[in-house]
């Protein structure tokens, strides 16, 4: 009798991964269904137990769909003011070809997120991404694509570019210049801008025939500068609050969405339009927002069923005692594992189960720390619903007509996945082992 618990437990836990692996085959077979699909994949494990129905509210992540929802109101005010219509008349005059306005739009992005959160970055540098390519009446597909991978990739470089690194920060009690230099080395920082920069020649094969030359005729005549003025604001306000220690988890979320209503208050003032208010909320992008929803009570599901946990000992046992192993299994096994996985609950569950296993065989853990922390962060990249900075992107350009396929997605995410953790891999080892 006694064994009957741990044989359903093992049976719910396989029910799990069967229908997140089904999840995972519909979001790809299906893409137009995706929001659906998570929903009703998430619905199921409510109904089983899988997911219980008193934590799926704290399962949710609030904040990013709290930023997803202000910036996107924000930025269709953004769009219509014509600011990033004028932007891209400068970087226009800046690149000599295609290939190179969106390798500046991609480090431009990555600057940005080193700072502030992904997917802010994503939802206000994608509209000028958008503003070249009808310009130049190109697929903005390939240039959003890189737009959302960069804005991953950055986010590891600084205690405030992402979620994970402030949990770093915080577990391992880093402060905003460890981040470039600890304990007489370089820091993760390095790490990641080398990775970043081994995208640009991954950038330059892959959009080698873009070769048409590019240039901005006439200049854009931008007439209210308010809504560029509360983007600023925005960015500013989202860097200060990164500093803010204990501060509430839906904090950048409510600066996002304070920012956005002041411009549409502002916008309304202006010229009592109420019906275009009444528009842009109409033309939100729901589906982006329902998917992510749908993502995070599954990931949450799959949490609170130990999956995550037997991942994280998986990866341990396989490493042994050998620290070149242990380093190289925690860097890609997290890089494949993020893919699918979000990466929030998993870095929380390796920390600690790393901290314990350097301890054991009497080193310092930062080695492991930095190597779970680039793994996790550029893992995201190699799927379209990998992190929200990509299901946003993705959800921008369907907004647009444009559908993008797992293999469109791949075919940039891939590359651009390997050059920078092999490029934060090898610098990581050859400073920090």
């Amino acid at each position: 009798m006694e064994f009957k618990p741990l044989r359903k437990e093992q049976n719910m836990k396989t029910l799990a991964i069967i229908l997140f692996v089904a999840m995972y085959i519909g979001l790809i077979v299906f893409p137009k269904k995706r929001a659906y699909i998570a929903l009703g994949v998430a619905a199921i494990y409510i109904v089983t137990g899988i997911l219980p129905y008193n934590t799926v509210l704290s399962v949710v992540d609030w904040n990013v769909l709290l930023m997803i929802f202000g910036t996107l109101l924000l930025v269709d005010y953004f769009i219509e003011s014509k600011m990033p219509n004028l932007i891209a008349d400068h970087l226009l005059d800046l690149a000599p070809n295609v290939m190179w306005v969106t390798i500046y739009m991609s480090l431009f992005s990555g600057l940005i997120s080193a700072f502030i959160d992904n997917v802010a970055t994503l939802l206000m540098v994608a509209p000028v991404g958008l503003a070249i390519c009808k310009k130049l009446k190109i697929n903005p597909v390939p240039m959003i694509i890189s737009i959302a991978v960069s804005s991953n990739l950055q986010g590891a470089a600084t205690l405030v570019g992402d979620t994970t690194s402030i949990m770093l920060g915080a577990y391992a009690k880093m402060d905003f210049n460890d981040f470039f230099w600890m304990n007489g080395r370089p820091g993760i920082f390095f790490a990641v801008e080398l990775g970043a920069l081994l995208t640009v020649p991954i950038m330059m094969i892959l959009f080698r025939k873009d070769k048409e030359p590019v240039s901005a005729t006439e200049k854009t005549v931008v007439k209210d500068y308010v809504p560029t003025i509360m983007m600023i604001a925005h960015v500013v306000l989202l860097m200060g609050a990164s500093f803010i220690p204990d501060k509430p988890e839906i904090t950048n979320g409510m600066i996002c969405l304070i920012c956005s209503l002041i411009g549409i208050v502002w916008e309304y003032f202006k010229d009592h339009d109420t019906e275009r208010i009444k528009k842009v909320v109409k033309n939100l992008d729901y589906d982006t927002v329902l998917l992510l929803t749908g993502l995070f009570m599954v990931i949450g599901g799959i949490t609170h069923m130990g999956l995550v946990d037997d991942l994280a000992a998986l990866i341990v046992k396989a490493g042994g005692n050998n620290l070149f192993v242990l380093f190289t299994i925690v860097v890609w096994g997290s890089v494949l594992i993020s893919a699918f996985i979000d990466n929030i609950p998993y870095v929380a569950t390796m920390l600690p189960v790393l901290q314990g296993v350097t301890a054991s065989l009497g080193i310092a853990p930062y080695l492991l720390y930095f190597g779970l922390l680039c793994g996790a962060t550029l893992g995201g990249n190699i799927t379209p619903v990998g992190a929200s900075c990509n299901i946003a992107g993705v959800g921008m350009l369907r907004k647009e007509g444009y559908e993008v396929s797992f293999k469109d997605f791949t075919r940039i995410g891939i590359p651009f996945t390997l050059a920078a953790v092999i490029g934060a891999y090898v610098f990581l080892w050859v400073l920090w082992r």
